[in-house]
């Protein structure tokens, strides 16, 4: 089946204009201003988008695909996240982490997971690890595990200045770095070390430091949470500016974002200081424990990330005058080439048919993933595995 979408306002994620876009076999095979010539004996499908925004699929490059928690005991963990919990965000791709639970949440099975997503139609990657030393791995060690097995295309989310972390050492940081590295040498993967930042006041020193003391590229170190609180997104602004790293912003619930500043706020002051905004990325955490500890270390309070986070930080960003080519890079080109990610985050002819058509309000209409509607004017059509099982 070909899908013919016209009359579409194409952001790809560069502002296009008004354009006919075809899809055929999970691919964007066309896009211009005239429809094209088509046999009439070819099964097409026409959609007319009447003015409509057509998007890049919005990519997660930090979610909890097997749940998160964990820290308040077994009860406290977080189911797996649904498929439709994903696409009724507007995200199609995926990249899965491990947290504070990397012991009864593994690699295996945040493998098998991404596998799942990609069943039901979804883009799924992962990292191998989770906050600990020594990683958990399926293979035997992290390069083994990025080289050998297809969705593993780096190492996180490890955890640094946090009291739930490993206490790593900076000789830690740069055996996961450069086992990072050299497996996304040999595989043209990712090949990053994705580092969760806690509160601690060490912030991005070890980062700094294994800059400055080995001959790693900057590319390899990605932050993410360093919103979380201001001194931490000044210092990670300013790691930007040194030594060129790219940033991953978490689209925190509002009630989370008090110390430091909401994605939105952070963009802004990013902006204003102006970063590099292909060295940006926003994330949603999405799946994860959101937990608020005392400084004992003991738990206060929990909430749970969502994906949905991502488009209400889009919509908060365009409302304060940004324009969709200017914020939806963060959550889609930017997070592709980064992750290297390939067929993803565009819109162009030989890019996978990951699409969103959004009204006026910039809100989510449809959703297209490798070219099959999994949500059409508003409806859920494909529901994941027990999911329509759990509405009951």
């Amino acid at each position: 089946m070909f899908q013919l979408l016209t009359n579409a306002q194409v952001f790809a994620p560069r502002s296009l204009g008004r354009k006919a876009v075809l899809v055929c076999a999970g691919k964007v095979v066309y896009v211009g201003d005239d429809e094209p010539s088509l046999d009439a004996s070819l099964p097409v499908e026409r959609t007319d988008l009447e003015g409509a925004f057509l998007v890049p699929g919005l990519i997660d490059g930090h979610t909890h695909i097997t749940g998160g928690g964990g820290e308040s005991g077994p009860s406290s963990r977080v189911p797996a996240p649904f498929l439709g919990q994903f696409t009724r965000a507007g995200v199609t791709s995926v990249i899965g982490v491990l947290g504070t639970d990397d012991l009864t949440r593994n690699t295996q099975t945040l493998l098998t997971q991404a596998y799942a997503l990609r069943e039901e139609g979804l883009s799924a990657w992962c990292f191998t690890g989770g906050y600990h030393l020594p990683l958990t791995t399926l293979t035997g060690s992290a390069r083994s595990d990025i080289v050998n097995l297809d969705p593993v295309i780096g190492i996180g989310e490890f955890a640094i200045s946090d009291h739930r972390s490993s206490q790593p050492t900076l000789q830690d940081i740069l055996t996961l770095a450069g086992e990072a590295h050299v497996a996304g040498l040999m595989t043209g993967k990712a090949g990053i070390l994705h580092l969760h930042l806690g509160d601690g006041e060490r912030g991005l020193a070890l980062v700094r430091r294994a800059l400055a003391e080995s001959e790693l590229p900057s590319r390899v170190f990605h932050p993410t949470h360093v919103n979380r609180n201001k001194p931490l997104f000044e210092e990670a602004c300013a790691l930007v500016a040194e030594q060129g790293c790219c940033i991953d912003l978490t689209a925190f619930p509002p009630a989370q974002d008090d110390p430091g500043w909401s994605a939105a706020e952070a963009v802004l002051r990013y902006r204003h200081a102006g970063l590099p905004q292909q060295n940006l990325t926003i994330s949603s955490d999405g799946g994860g424990c959101l937990p608020a500890f005392d400084n004992q270390g003991e738990l206060l309070s929990m909430d749970i990330g969502s994906s949905r986070t991502l488009l209400e930080t889009l919509r908060a960003l365009t409302a304060e005058g940004l324009s969709l080519d200017e914020v939806l890079p963060f959550f889609t080109n930017n997070v592709a080439k980064l992750m290297r990610l390939h067929g993803k985050g565009s819109i162009a002819p030989g890019q996978d048919a990951d699409l969103l058509v959004l009204d006026e309000n910039l809100e989510l209409r449809h959703v297209m993933a490798n070219g099959r509607w999994h949500l059409k004017n508003g409806e859920q059509q494909k529901w994941g595995s027990y999911e329509m099982a759990d509405l009951k």
